[in-house]
This record gives C-alpha cells, sequence and structure tokens, in this order.
C-alpha cells in the first residue's frame, strides 16, 4: 500500500514545481489540467504526511520512554500518550486506504434528478414537490445551481415528475445515494379524516453525459414540437416550443417544456436523453458484477426503497444503513449533510471490506 501512496506522493511534489512554472501558469488550459490533477492527488499525499508524521512522534514518545525508566510519573504519561499516537496512527492509516479506493469517475460530474410520483396519486405528486424543495435548498447550502429541465405539474401545486439539473464541484458525489424509492407516510393534504397514509416517489441520479461519452446518431431520433401547457390551464404557451425526442433504438422519450425557446428545450432534452442512455450502459455493465453491487451501499436499484419520511413521529429512516434521524423538519430543509456523509462512509466501508477479500 505505501509504495502506492509513495508513487502520489511523489506526483503532487511535481505537480506543485509545476504550478509555479510560468510555461502553465500562462496557459490556461494547461494550468486547468494540472491544478485538477494536484487537487485531486493532494488529499492523499497530505494524509501520507500525517502518517509520517504520527509514525516520528511515535519513535521519539518510544526513545523518550525508554530514557525515562526511573520516572514513574513520566512513564505513565509517555505510555497514555504512546498509545493515543498508535491509536491515531491506526485510523490514519484506514483513511489512507480509503483515499487509495478507485474513485467513481462519474463523482465530479452535474446530475440530472429526475423525481416521479409513485403510489398515492395526488399525496405522491405533493410529496415529490417537498422532496424538489429538499433537493433545492441542498444545493443552495452546497453552492451548487439547480436549473428546471421539464415540470409536470397538478393542480394542487404537486408534480406528477420533474427534472432538474444540479451544477457543481462533486454533485454527483454527494446526491448519487438518493436513487431510488422514497415513501412517505403523512396525513394528506387532501385527507380529512386524520387517517395517515403512505405514498411512494421515485428519484433517478444521473451523472450529466459529455458529448463524447454518449454518440447520438440523429437518424436515431423522433423529435416532436407541442404547446406546453401547466395544471389547469395555467401557462399555457400558445407557441409549439415543447419538445418530445424519442430515441428509436431504446425507445426512450423525452420531454421539455420549460423554456419558451424551442431551441433551449431541444438543448435541455438532449441533455437528459445522453444522461440516460449513459446511466442505462452503467446498470447493464453493473448488472454483470451483482454480487458486488449487493455488497456496496451503491448506488442501488430505482425499484428499492431506500428510505421512510414518517411524519407524525418526525423522523427519517433510511433502510439501507439503518440510520433513523428524528429530525424530518431540518432533513426536508435541506440539512442531508449527515445522512449523506453516513451512506459514503458505508459505501466505503464496504468497498475496503471487499477489497481485503
Amino acid at each position: 500500500m505505501f509504495e502506492k501512496v509513495q508513487v502520489f506522493e511523489t506526483r503532487y511534489e511535481e505537480l506543485s514545481e509545476k504550478l509555479c512554472d510560468p510555461a502553465v501558469t500562462t496557459n490556461a488550459q494547461r494550468y486547468t489540467e494540472v491544478m485538477k490533477e494536484y487537487k485531486a492527488v493532494e488529499p492523499l499525499a497530505l494524509k501520507y504526511r500525517e502518517y509520517q508524521k504520527i509514525l516520528s512522534d511515535i519513535r521519539e514518545t518510544g526513545a523518550l520512554l525508554e530514557e525515562s525508566r526511573s520516572d514513574a510519573e513520566l512513564c505513565a504519561m509517555l505510555n497514555e500518550e504512546l498509545a493515543d499516537l498508535e491509536q491515531h496512527l491506526s485510523e490514519t492509516e484506514n483513511e489512507l486506504k480509503i483515499l487509495l479506493l478507485p474513485r467513481d469517475p462519474n463523482d465530479d460530474k452535474n446530475v440530472i434528478v429526475e423525481i416521479r410520483g409513485g403510489a398515492g396519486g395526488e399525496e405522491a405528486a405533493l410529496f415529490a414537490a417537498v422532496l424538489y424543495r429538499m433537493y433545492s435548498m441542498y444545493a443552495v447550502r452546497r453552492g451548487y445551481q439547480t436549473e428546471l429541465l421539464n415540470t409536470n405539474e397538478t393542480e394542487l401545486g404537486g408534480y406528477k415528475e420533474i427534472s432538474f439539473m444540479i451544477t457543481g464541484e462533486g454533485a454527483y458525489s454527494r446526491l448519487k445515494y438518493e436513487s431510488g424509492v422514497h415513501r412517505v407516510q403523512r396525513v394528506p393534504e387532501t385527507e380529512t379524516q386524520g387517517r395517515i397514509h403512505t405514498s411512494t416517489v421515485t428519484v433517478a441520479v444521473l451523472p450529466e453525459a459529455d458529448d463524447v461519452e454518449v454518440n447520438i446518431n440523429p437518424t436515431d431520433l423522433k423529435i416532436d414540437t407541442f404547446r406546453s401547457s401547466g395544471a389547469g390551464g395555467q401557462h399555457i404557451n400558445k407557441t409549439e416550443s415543447a419538445i418530445r425526442i424519442t430515441h428509436l433504438p431504446t425507445g426512450l422519450v423525452v420531454e421539455c417544456q420549460d423554456e419558451r425557446s424551442q431551441y433551449k428545450n431541444k438543448d435541455k432534452a438532449m441533455k437528459v436523453l445522453r444522461s440516460r442512455l449513459l446511466e442505462a450502459e452503467r446498470e447493464r455493465q453493473q448488472s454483470e458484477v451483482a454480487q458486488e453491487r449487493h455488497q456496496q451501499v451503491g448506488t442501488g436499484d430505482r425499484s428499492e426503497r431506500i428510505r421512510t419520511y414518517n411524519y407524525p413521529q418526525g423522523r427519517v429512516t433510511d433502510h439501507r444503513i439503518g440510520l433513523t434521524l428524528y429530525k424530518i423538519d431540518d432533513i426536508l430543509n435541506g440539512n442531508m449533510d449527515e445522512i449523506i456523509d453516513a451512506l459514503i462512509t458505508a459505501d466505503r466501508s464496504a468497498q475496503l471490506e471487499n477489497s481485503d477479500h
């Protein structure tokens, strides 16, 4: 393991020097490339230096202990310090192993989030709107940008479906664990008897696909235009600016009607189509290594129930890792980091366990 880490530290030194080289700093494209690699290598290099410093402290403390055998009080203090250092060394070694795990190549990408009402009719559509608000507020907290792609609104202000893009560094690395079925248990706004209903909403998180990753033949596309419409006839656009694109080989259909411009709607629809095609290919590859996938928290099957939001009890439970938090208002207001950090930790632990076998 340490041979691998030393290679990264050497590379970190090289990149540090390059960032001071005028030939690099005066070339914007080259500087961006070097800086990107520098940022990727830096956490591992710094963690290795921390590991080396702890080793050095252990050696010094051990030597001091040998010299202080006659002083019982000092020996006790040094033994305690040595135990703390060895514990820290073990934790740091584990952190190094995690940093050496292969990175998901999509982690730095922007994401397209698609939310669809499932079982529960209007109540599911209303909860889809709640989840859209949650992700939008989370994006603001992380410094990400949100852009609507398409909406299908209901008369009560819910969404049969809504898709939007979240743009920002590491967006996919944080949000990829949200794919799956989200279950809500609450007294519906449409219910007068005060009974608790259970509804479901499906969330799909797709990494934004680059043009070079997905080659789409224009002859494989059927493009239709139509007039966009909102709930109850609201926001009706009298021009045919809405776009529907059908990918004939796969049967995938993408609609976009949120922009007044047909060109903008087409551009957004193509982004969604590329990302869906990339995701379909990723799922095909993952199904070939299904056993490994089941051993990880992963970005699971979209038909899998991943989380329950129980309003009467004020709790949110993530079923994949058995985490229950009694702070539903906080989470629905975009304070999601506690759940997401726990999912990342669990996923990395599972990968570490698999890599040891």
